[in-house]
Parts: structure tokens; sequence; C-alpha cells
């Protein structure tokens, strides 16, 4: 089931994981990977994705955390 453009969700696949669209790949590991430093160019090359494919795994995570909610405990 595609759940954002580029993302989909399958219980069979990556125990139901958001991953890219055609792929086994875990947005997580994309995400990771370009916070750990990669670039995309390195990205694409080792995981032989496109760059749509990076920016749907941004977007994704980007509109996942914008409707997450966290409460400050004192």
């Amino acid at each position: 089931m595609e759940i954002a453009p580029g993302i989909v969700v399958d219980v069979n696949i990556c125990s139901g994981k958001p991953v890219i669209k055609g792929t086994r790949i875990p947005v997580e590991i994309i995400i990771g990977k370009l916070a750990g430093g990669m670039t995309y160019e390195e990205v694409i090359e080792e995981y032989g994705i496109t760059r749509k494919d990076i920016l749907a795994a941004l977007n994704y995570a980007a509109d996942t955390l914008s409707h997450e909610e966290i409460k400050a405990v004192r």
C-alpha cells in the first residue's frame, strides 16, 4: 500500500516498515545514511535508487515528524 508518494508498506517486506517503492530499502536507512554524512550521489550509487526516491524518503520523514507531538516532562 502506498502511504506517501514513492513510499509503500507491506507486511511481507521489512516487517511492514515504510520502504522506497519498488525496493526493499527502508526509509529509515536512507535518512540515516544522509544524516551520517553520505551524499545523495553516494546513497544513489550504494542502493541503486534515484534522487526522486531520496526526496520521497525525506518528504515522508518530514511529514511524519510534523504530526508528532512531544510533551516536555519536568
